[in-house]
């Protein structure tokens, strides 16, 4: 079918229409084809959204090489020597954009390999219900709205793309600043100070909130402000930013705590990390019905509908949890309930993990200690430090610990917590446990292998109890 035809001059019509394909977007068209749909997905730009382009792909190939950069700073740890040792900015740069262009061609090979069409162009909705690609109909039964987040500003203070950034600008800029203000302490804010600092840069991160990464277990964010500290990058907690002043130099942020308590932080550029707000906007999404909420699509969470029959909406532009993760298990949950599946696997939002890619890494599930303690219940908390693995010990990797979180009368893991260098793999153990109701007994009953990092889940599990054997 040619793009003329798909765009209303056949009579062809869509089972499915597909606006965006980040991780939502994408999985929802390749579901959809799988069972039998007939898709076509709307994108205006590159395949792969956000996530793919300007986000979680890129972002990981940069932070790849700050990483070995900064073990080849530590040869000497496992008896090794290297001389020279430094990098191309530039080179590091290209090869994370090289990523990302080969992610966005992986796309368009499942597409066309799955029948999907990509009609590229601006998507809008027109009342009643009418998809318009460019102004010209496409004839869809069924809509799936999933057209992601952009990041946000401050009261007054915007991204100017130059000495204010956002992450996109922050991804490709063409020299390495000497200074960075980093305001926000969130994932994308410790990512691009852990990123930057293994650099050289001198780095200082913000947060209004009283720890980095505030929606972690007080523990973690603990564990990593001394790993960031020591690092050289300065942490200041508690203060909000009341204005940036640009100069063709460089940036002056004013900071202030409750108003009081000024300082001024001088540096080459500041970058804007304060969250992200869905798009929503030149959707047509208000003349047609659509609910929209705190800048966010009203949808349930169990068939992704919205308040217009036949609009769907899944990942970021529905809201928190912001994650590519939850985008992807969204975008099969509403396909599936749309095509009629039955037992449909609905997203379980107590099992989904979050994870921070800075090092040490972080990564979580489930419920915090003061949240578990909060919500009534009596629980039991084991750690389990990396310096008593053996496995982290050859690694070199001893920062950090795991801490699980278990109901004391049933023995539910309620949550868990890890803060070091394999904790982003580690996670998917504890989000199966979660997922599939495991007790601490299942979990101590379970033969990990020696030496490995996920035995120090066991051995966690063990510390709760009392029972542990390595510490």
């Amino acid at each position: 079918m040619t793009l003329r035809q798909a765009q209303g001059g056949s009579g062809d019509k869509y089972d499915l229409a597909v606006i965006g394909s980040g991780p939502g977007g994408y999985v929802a068209a390749i579901r959809g084809a799988q069972l039998g749909m007939k898709v076509a997905v709307i994108e205006r730009a590159e395949l792969g959204g956000i996530c793919g382009n300007w986000g979680c792909i890129p972002t990981k190939a940069l932070l790849r090489s700050a990483e070995v950069l900064d073990q080849l700073h530590h040869l000497d740890e496992l008896g090794l020597r290297a001389d020279n040792i430094g990098f191309d900015f530039a080179r590091v740069i290209a090869r994370s954009r090289a990523v990302a262009a080969q992610q966005a061609k992986g796309i368009a090979f499942l597409f066309k390999k799955n029948k999907i069409d990509h009609l590229a162009g601006t998507a809008r909705l027109a009342p009643p219900r009418t998809l318009l690609v460019d102004g010209k109909e496409v004839a869809a039964k069924r809509v799936v709205i999933a057209t992601g987040a952009r990041p946000k500003g401050l009261p007054g203070i915007s991204h100017d793309g130059d000495r204010v950034l956002s992450y996109r600008e922050a991804m490709i800029l063409p020299e390495r600043p000497a200074s960075l203000v980093i305001i926000g302490a969130g994932a994308i804010g410790v990512e691009f100070a852990y990123f930057y600092a293994a650099l050289g840069t001198k780095v200082v991160i913000v947060e209004a909130l009283p720890r980095l990464l505030p929606v972690e277990d007080e523990e973690v964010s603990e564990a990593l402000t001394r790993s960031f500290v020591k690092r050289g990058i300065e942490v200041i907690t508690g203060f909000g930013v009341e204005r940036i002043d640009t100069s063709p130099s460089g940036v002056e942020v004013i900071i202030a705590r409750q108003g009081a308590d000024r300082r001024t932080l001088a540096a080459d550029r500041a970058l804007l990390a304060v969250g992200v707000r869905g798009n929503v906007e030149d959707l047509g999404l208000e003349a047609i019905g659509v609910k929209l909420e705190r800048g966010f699509i009203v949808a349930d969470r169990t068939h992704y509908r919205t308040s217009v029959d036949g609009i769907h909406a899944i990942g970021d532009v529905i809201g928190p949890p912001l994650l590519a993760h939850k985008a992807s298990a969204e975008a099969i949950a509403c396909v599936e309930r749309i095509a009629g599946v039955k037992d449909v696997h609905a997203v379980d939002y107590t099992t989904i993990p979050g994870c921070t890619y800075c090092r040490p890494e972080v990564a979580s599930v489930g419920l915090t200690e003061r949240q578990a303690r909060e919500s009534g219940r009596e629980v039991k908390v084991g750690r389990f430090p990396w310096r008593a693995s053996g496995k982290a010990r050859t690694a070199g990797e001893t920062e950090g610990f795991v801490k699980v979180i278990l109901d004391a009368k049933h023995g539910e893991l309620l949550g868990a917590h890890l803060i070091g260098g394999a904790a982003t793999e580690l996670i998917g153990e504890l989000g199966l446990a979660r997922s599939g109701e495991l007790t601490a007994d299942e979990i101590l009953g379970t033969v990990h292998a020696h030496p490995t990092f996920a035995e120090a889940i066991k051995s966690a599990v063990e510390d709760a109890y009392g029972e542990a054997i390595d510490q």
